[in-house]
């Protein structure tokens, strides 16, 4: 049964959006500052070109297969509890990984700082949204949003900063810290809450924790295994059939971990579909980019990185503007422009890269997509979480992060086989026969992703956040889901 209380005081509220934004730093930060820091993990710990794609990798699909069951366990245990929980095991994972004298254990290490990520990220979200009424959502969300965007922004600079000034054990260190704080003070001032389901769908969570992880490994394995291979096909088939079934179990569970009826909802859709095609355009556009800075214009890893903030940390500034916005005209609007905004500045890069560039030149593309990006974090979270009544926030909240991750997956590996069928690493020349294409296909995955925007609903036609989260035909045959 939910926990349903009015909504919480002012000081609640302030602390959960500073935890909340806290806890999605340092989630997003992890994705990516072991990029920059590759290079001396391969000299430290003698690891290969494999053993170094699997320090990322294992992160990301520990995060993206576990997710939506992180957000059922808050479900079922409370969010408070099981937030503070998944930051203990992130927090342990942190300084297993620091600790780390081989690859191997470094890679288990990160295993576990995934699963660990995989329970604060949606909750964050999910916590917000029980603090806050509908109608002044949207700027917690940006300053969550904001909060998320700065850890991806400042990832590859912090990696490099780190690795540069201390030694890469400090990228794992610095959670440590944080980790212990915020686990008391997660218990003390947090509000606790939690879903209308008073079982957990174990069936459910395995089929789709193998589903997704299907479809994230063939990605993840296509840019050496190639996308013919018996491997990265074998991959795609087993998660679509294990995602199938699990859509099948989940119409006939008593209590489902999603239910199905939420997709029937033009809010729900459109906004998860759009975040989906934002994140393809925009982890692939930063996979080319990224890269471009160093092997185009010449700059180190961390001089590279800070010449791409003016891209990457516009969520800070713009999201919770976005966000205020979104409350008083609606998200539709500031989504469909973002991602507009998002296609016209990566479309402005393809058309101005070339050999020579400098700096100065793509600034203003860069400046333009940034502030697209911004518009769309905060008004599509909130678009998804008001698409549902209130208590199944957290189903919500992890539909919306399971589908960012699996699009920054197929981004990187969409961009990856775009650039290496048109250019190669060979020269300067021929890396820039890759690179533009590939940014071509990132503002155009950005442009469908304003099409599917245009169908979510004005904010007039919303769901009720508040209405139960009852079974629409509670007389129709079930089965009954294994339970905890």
């Amino acid at each position: 049964m939910a926990v349903t209380t009015k909504t919480p005081p002012r000081d609640v509220r302030a602390w959960t959006v500073v935890l909340a934004g806290i806890g999605s730093l340092l989630c997003a930060l992890d994705v990516v500052v072991v990029s920059t820091a590759l290079p001396t993990l391969q000299a430290d710990l003698g690891a290969n070109l494999s053993d170094l794609e699997w320090t990322i990798n294992a992160y990301n699909l520990a995060l993206a297969c576990l997710i939506l069951t992180g957000a059922a366990l808050g479900d079922r245990f409370g969010r408070r509890r099981m937030f503070a929980a998944g930051i203990a095991v992130f927090t342990a994972a942190s300084a297993a990984a620091a600790l780390s004298d081989g690859v191997g254990q470094l890679i288990v290490a990160r295993v576990v700082q995934g699963a660990g990520a995989a329970v604060i990220l949606p909750l964050t979200l999910t916590l917000i949204t029980e603090a806050f009424p509908a109608e002044k959502r949207g700027v917690a969300i940006g300053l969550w949003g904001g909060l998320g965007g700065l850890g991806v922004a400042s990832g590859p600079v912090l990696g490099g900063a780190v690795t540069e000034g201390l030694s890469w054990e400090w990228i794992f260190w610095i959670n440590v810290p944080l980790g212990v704080v915020m686990i008391p003070l997660a218990l003390l001032k947090l509000r606790e809450s939690r879903g209308p389901r008073p079982q957990l769908d174990l069936v459910g969570q395995m089929l789709v924790a193998s589903g997704l992880l299907g479809l994230t490994w063939a990605p993840a394995r296509a840019p050496v295994a190639g996308w013919g291979s018996a491997e990265v096909l074998g991959a795609l088939a087993c998660g679509v059939v294990l995602l199938a079934a699990f859509l099948r179990w989940e119409g006939r569970a008593r209590y489902p971990m999603l239910p199905l009826r939420y997709f029937r909802n033009r809010g729900f859709s459109a906004a998860n579909g759009a975040v989906f095609l934002q994140f393809v355009s925009l982890l692939g556009s930063l996979f080319v980019i990224s890269q471009l800075f160093q092997l185009g214009l010449g700059n180190s890893p961390l001089d590279a990185g800070l010449r791409i903030l003016v891209w990457t940390a516009t969520p800070l500034f713009v999201a919770p503007v976005a966000g205020a916005l979104g409350d008083r005209y609606g998200n539709r609007p500031f989504m469909i422009a973002g991602m507009v905004l998002q296609a016209v500045g990566l479309g402005l890069m393809a058309a101005l890269t070339e050999p020579g560039v400098g700096y100065g030149t793509l600034v203003a593309p860069l400046i333009v997509a940034g502030v697209g990006i911004s518009m769309v974090f905060p008004t599509a979270a909130n678009a998804v979480t008001s698409a549902v009544p209130a208590a199944d926030a957290g189903v919500a909240a992890a539909v919306n992060n399971a589908l960012r991750e699996l699009g920054a997956v197929f981004g990187v590996a969409i961009a990856a086989l775009v650039f290496a069928r048109n250019g190669s690493y060979a020269s300067p020349s021929s890396f820039f026969d890759g690179a533009v294409p590939a940014l071509w296909v990132t503002a155009a995955v950005a442009a469908a992703g304003a099409g599917v925007a245009v169908f979510v609903p004005a904010k007039r036609e919303d769901a009720d956040a508040g209405a139960p989260a009852a079974d629409p035909d509670p007389q129709r045959p079930r089965v009954s889901a294994t339970t905890l």
